[in-house]
């Protein structure tokens, strides 16, 4: 699994967010989307690397824009008693 965090510029509100959300999970196969106005990202949670260019061309079609991608493999947190 690989996480992709995205910068964004330009989203205001949670329409914002669902809009962005949106187009994302209309243009790619993926996991798990989620975007934060408050902090300026979106995160993305696929089973391969998505195509950084293909990406960013997708969230200029919304009107936003992409200020840096990051992307790193993904281990999904699991639940312990013994804090291991």
């Amino acid at each position: 699994m690989i996480k992709t965090t995205l910068t964004i510029d330009g989203m205001m509100c949670s329409m914002c967010e669902a809009h962005l959300n949106d187009a994302i999970r209309r243009d790619f196969k993926v996991k798990k989307v989620s975007s934060s106005h408050k902090k300026g990202i979106t995160e993305i949670i696929s089973e391969s690397a998505l195509d950084e260019t293909a990406v960013k061309n997708a969230v200029d079609k919304t009107g936003y824009k992409v200020i840096s991608v990051k992307t790193e493999p993904y281990e999904k947190k699991r639940f312990s008693l013994f804090g291991r």
